[in-house]
């Protein structure tokens, strides 16, 4: 995949190896930050998608994370950073769902910065994550 003249994605060579499809930093050289919201498991229409079902969630939080980046001119392979909020509930081996489904967006060669928190609940008991993004658009 092209490198992008925008940002550049890295891990310093006196830094572990992330294991977990991330890198340590995103360094902006150009473009336009573009900061979304937190999206939540919300369709189009205003409804939950996937109640109860996190990998439902994830994918639905991606669309959205996808979408609010393409408004702006841009496209997921622009995100540099990526923060995510799992409620406690979530039990800990579904969180590998939640990396299939974001590999799917990303680009796997030059992954973004990301966080991951878990929370103990997030503002309406129904959703199970919340994830932002930050892109450099040109």
């Amino acid at each position: 995949m092209e490198k992008s003249p925008k940002f550049k994605l890295f891990d310093p060579v006196t830094m572990a190896k992330p294991s977990a499809g991330y890198s340590h930093v995103a360094e902006v050289l150009g473009g336009r930050l573009v900061y979304t919201a937190g999206q939540v498991a919300i369709d189009s229409s205003g409804n939950l998608v996937g109640k109860d079902d996190f990998s439902a969630q994830v994918e639905q939080v991606f669309q959205n994370l996808k979408l609010a980046v393409e408004a702006a001119g841009g496209s997921f392979l622009d995100v540099i950073k990526l923060n995510y909020y799992c409620v406690e509930a979530v039990d800990p081996s579904e969180i590998a769902a939640l990396r299939d489904i974001r590999d799917k967006y990303v680009n796997t060669d030059s992954p973004p910065a990301s966080t991951l928190v878990v929370v103990s609940r997030l503002v309406r008991p129904e959703w199970l994550i919340e994830a932002e993004a930050v892109a450099v658009i040109a």
